[in-house]
């Protein structure tokens, strides 16, 4: 079976599914990329010295775009993600068998004021007479395209899964971890909410706990946090790291005992819960999350709160710093849910 994947770009996000692609009999895999490495991911640390071989730019020259067009026209099934719907319009009129794969559409609500528009297009865009079915990025995607009439019977679970690290004693990752220190890491939007940890590590400073709060990443919120910063005077327990390759942002998380994911609902998933499971965190994550639904289960492998309920978020951070074994015992589920059940 010729399987091809098309998206936009490839990082290291997609390689361990690729890699596990290829290694399954009787499938011939390739990677369609239709476009290179936004900048803003590449100061992020996306970098990629070398794409594999399966791995067909079809940006890059006449000749990848050539090569494109004929594993596409050969493929047996094709796995649809952000790429030109020119592409994904020409599988639909081959009949092939087409698994679109898609984050929440309605990160912003419903928007009634555009729901005929969006009703008309994306039907248009999906025939129901036609083999496609929707891979669903996120635990709200199903319940969103319902509203449409759309992928009734015809949703599976899906997501992103990155590179999952198995450690020979997860036990031993947790000793090392200090149970007092807090990571978050991302791009510093304000849907993303990094002002949310800032504030709580302000209530947990001025109730007296002991911890320090570490944050990875850059963005356009990084002025208003130093800003928050001085302003609240948590020099002493917050410290601003910068951006980082993702092997250092792992590093991290291998020593850090709590995770907080403070994202709303434009998170259409959010790998870092991944990694950060991965890593044996003790994760503090909010239930508008694409990823939280497949991943967490509340007071088993993780903690769940209110997105944008601040007082919550404080409530159970401040729990697992008074209780250290909770925050071992979490995070050794939380690892076991990433390498038993949703890896590549």
């Amino acid at each position: 079976m010729k399987l091809v994947f098309l998206s936009n770009y490839f990082n290291h996000h997609q390689q361990p599914l690729s890699e596990a692609l290829c290694r399954q009999p009787g499938i011939s895999y390739c990677f369609i990329a239709t476009m290179p490495l936004p900048p803003q991911r590449e100061k992020l640390g996306y970098h990629m010295e070398n794409l594999p071989e399966y791995v067909c730019p079809v940006w890059r020259s006449r000749e990848d775009q050539s090569r494109g067009m004929e594993l596409l026209t050969a493929a047996d099934v094709v796995i649809a993600g952000s790429a030109p719907e020119e592409l994904v319009r020409f599988c639909i009129r081959q009949n092939k068998l087409l698994l679109r794969y898609s984050e929440r559409p309605l990160k912003k609500g419903l928007e009634l004021w555009r729901y005929p528009d969006r009703f008309l297009r994306w039907r248009w865009k999906n025939p129901s007479r036609k083999p496609i079915y929707m891979l669903c990025a996120s635990g709200f995607a199903a319940k969103d395209y319902r509203k449409f009439g759309l992928f009734r019977g015809k949703t599976f679970q899906w997501g992103y899964f990155p590179e999952t690290k198995r450690y020979p004693s997860i036990d031993t990752l947790i000793l090392k971890k200090d149970p007092s220190v807090i990571l978050w890491c991302g791009r510093f939007l304000e849907w993303k909410h990094p002002d949310d940890a800032i504030a709580v590590a302000r209530k947990l400073r001025d109730g007296g706990c002991q911890f320090h709060m570490h944050f990875i990443g850059s963005g356009p919120m990084e002025a208003a946090m130093k800003r928050l910063i001085r302003e609240y005077r948590l020099g002493d327990c917050v410290t601003l790291l910068g951006a980082m390759p993702p092997d250092q942002v792992r590093t991290h998380m291998e020593k850090a005992g709590i995770y907080l994911f403070t994202s709303d609902r434009q998170e259409g998933w959010g790998a870092v819960l991944n990694e950060s499971m991965n890593s044996g965190c003790a994760v503090v994550a909010g239930n508008a999350i694409g990823s939280v639904p497949y991943l967490l289960e509340d007071g088993t492998n993780g903690l769940i709160y209110a997105s944008g309920n601040v007082e919550m978020l404080c409530e159970k951070v401040q729990y697992l710093l008074e209780n250290p074994e909770v925050q071992g015992r979490l995070g050794r589920a939380a690892y076991e849910t990433i390498v038993s059940v949703w890896n590549a």
